[in-house]
């Protein structure tokens, strides 16, 4: 019973694996830690310097499963509306191993005293290695598995819009218009690549002066895939504790929390449970993140904080932050 529960387990592991692999951005539960990673108009919107690393294992004890790899740097510069940006993601799924590396410019320019607009533009490539010798194939005599290994390198151009205040941010972008980037005649059954489209946005709630209520939301489209939608709530304590849930529609629940380590450090972790029927041959996903902040001035030792928002001033959001 054991053993075909395992297997069934694998057989729709592959099922997901084919659709979510063709959804080109990897999926990420903590979206609002990581938005340079999918729109390039953010970079430059961050108030320092910051640096990013994320792991996220997805669907425990199921063999091939994705595991996904993540470091990310915002550079926002001194004139307050140009940015860079950095990326460097490792996507792992059974034999497919795909590393997606490109850099980030933005240029922003204020509509008001507080709201800004930012433009942004990124440009990279994708290293696609495919190794038919760690798997069994329905049919080995393919052309395609006999030799061993496939790799291959694609261009990728994207864009982005990220409109962000005080208290809100809404953000539109297209990871890659280069629809061909990744599929030919070798691999097409494998890897079919066409333009994805993401929208982010959220709203600050401050509670009180010690609680601040964070809800956000990540929708992705991408043609010939399921629709995927993050909803998310989070409670963020003294600019220390952070707790929350978020659900992707007809997919999985999850659990956060994050700390904040020190006054440039972050740690922040999430557990997704699957409510599809695949929920039962897994152990759920695991996601951590780790995100350093330079030149970021924390709180004094009357608890106050020394990045209190005031409003009239073109000054960006409070770090900690989600966006």
């Amino acid at each position: 019973m054991i053993h075909k529960q395992r297997m069934l387990a694998f057989v729709l592991a592959i099922v997901n694996i084919s659709i979510s692999w063709a959804q080109k951005e990897p999926q990420y539960t903590q979206y609002m830690y990581n938005v340079g990673s999918f729109n390039p108009a953010y970079v430059g919107s961050v108030e320092h310097l910051d640096f990013s690393l994320l792991y996220r294992a997805q669907w425990i004890e199921v063999p091939g499963a994705p595991t996904t790899g993540r470091f990310g740097v915002n550079y926002p510069f001194e004139n307050k509306k140009m940015g860079l940006g950095f990326n460097v993601v490792n996507d792992e799924l059974g034999p497919l191993n795909q590393t997606y590396v490109d850099i980030a410019y933005s240029y922003q320019v204020n509509l008001n005293d507080a709201a800004r607009l930012s433009f942004g533009v990124d440009v990279g490539g994708s290293f696609l290695n495919i190794d038919y010798t760690k798997g069994n194939f329905e049919n080995p005599a393919d052309p395609s598995a006999v030799g061993g290994q496939f790799n291959g390198f694609y261009p990728t151009i994207g864009a982005g819009l990220f409109l962000y205040d005080e208290d809100w941010y809404v953000g539109a972008s297209v990871p890659n218009f280069l629809t061909n980037g990744i599929y030919n005649d070798e691999i097409g059954s494998v890897v079919e690549d066409k333009i994805q489209y993401n929208l982010i946005g959220g709203y600050v709630f401050e509670l009180s002066e010690e609680v601040l209520f964070k809800p956000a939301l990540l929708f992705n489209y991408l043609e010939g895939a399921p629709i995927n939608l993050n909803l998310s709530a989070n409670f963020q304590f003294a600019e220390l504790v952070t707790l929350g849930a978020s659900y992707r529609i007809d997919n999985a629940m999850s659990g956060l929390a994050g700390i904040q380590i020190s006054n440039s450090i972050f740690f922040g972790y999430s557990y997704d449970y699957n409510t599809n029927g695949f929920g039962q041959y897994n152990n759920g996903s695991h996601e951590a993140i780790l995100k350093f902040y330079l030149g970021r001035e924390g709180r004094d030792r009357s608890g106050s904080s020394k990045n209190k928002r005031f409003k009239g001033k073109p000054k960006q959001i409070d770090s900690p932050r989600f966006f």
